[in-house]
């Protein structure tokens, strides 16, 4: 059980919650950020004082039943929820066993798409396991890179080159992002002991990756707007989409910019060079 761990996950939750958000009614006196100890502890069907415990690194290990209830009480997302079993010392529901192999079904739908549609197969991991041509055109070869560096989470903040795709000040939102998909990951995978040696190994590395890590936040976050930063084209903007395959273990991410906008200008020039590298 990591009752430091455990006590500020429980915080942060509650802290982002609104009496509103959970059926309750928030008077014009409240000073409270977020729900109450008391709040919580009556949605789950526990005593205050041992929730309160809980938040203070000083009660026993909680049940199975009791963790349930915690986490239905605080709207726990499922990824969130299984963090929270994790956290507590009980085995999470096991969703997949992670796999090298390409879901059949996303690599037909990657063989499928226009040569203008930018695509790619990523694990939980965010291990690229494939491109089509306009997407190693628009991104480079993300399929070579070996050992903990196959993870987008490693580089991101490890390898200052990865961050050359994005705008500076996009950033710390994409921190987040790839900090939460980790925590995400942490638990998803049962036993495969890869996610953790990530976390430990940026844990030493990376200040900025321990500062975003104790937001606790919990989510796989795929379909955004984002801006790519191509190397000759220059900013290239674009919406992802995505396709997870039934147990969430991969994902396919197709990537459009808006008809008739200078970014599928690009993307259509992109579409006819293939893999070759543009000279500015």
């Amino acid at each position: 059980m990591e009752k430091k761990e455990l006590a500020v996950f429980l915080r942060r939750r509650r802290e982002a919650l609104r009496p509103h958000d959970v059926g309750l009614v928030e008077g014009p006196r409240r000073r409270t950020q977020g729900l109450r100890r008391e709040e919580v502890a009556q949605l789950a069907g526990m005593s205050t004082d041992y929730y309160a415990r809980l938040e203070q690194q000083r009660a026993p290990q909680p049940s199975v039943q009791i963790t349930t209830a915690l986490a239905r009480a605080l709207r726990l997302t499922p990824d969130e929820r299984d963090h929270l079993f994790a956290l507590i010392g009980h085995n999470a529901p096991v969703r997949f066993q992670r796999s090298e192999h390409v879901s059949p079904a996303l690599l037909r739908v990657l063989e499928r798409l226009n040569d203008d549609t930018p695509a790619i197969v990523l694990t939980d991991m965010a291990d690229t396991l494939a491109m089509n041509p306009i997407a190693t055109a628009l991104l480079g070869d993300q399929t070579r890179h070996t050992g903990l560096a196959r993870s987008a989470y490693y580089r991101w903040f490890t390898d200052p080159t990865d961050r050359l795709v994005y705008p500076e000040e996009d950033h710390p939102r994409h921190s987040r992002t790839q900090a939460a998909r980790l925590r995400a990951a942490l638990t998803a995978g049962g036993s495969d002991p890869r996610a953790a040696r990530i976390v430990a190994e940026l844990t030493e590395r990376s200040p900025e990756f321990v500062q975003v890590w104790e937001l606790q936040e919990v989510a796989q976050r795929y379909g955004e707007s984002k801006t790519i930063l191509h190397p000759s084209l220059g900013r290239i903007d674009v919406d992802a989409q995505v396709l997870f395959t039934e147990n969430r273990a991969q994902t396919l991410v197709v990537m459009t910019a808006r008809p008739g906008t200078e970014s599928q200008g690009k993307l259509e020039l992109l579409s006819v060079i293939g893999h070759q590298q543009l000279t500015p």
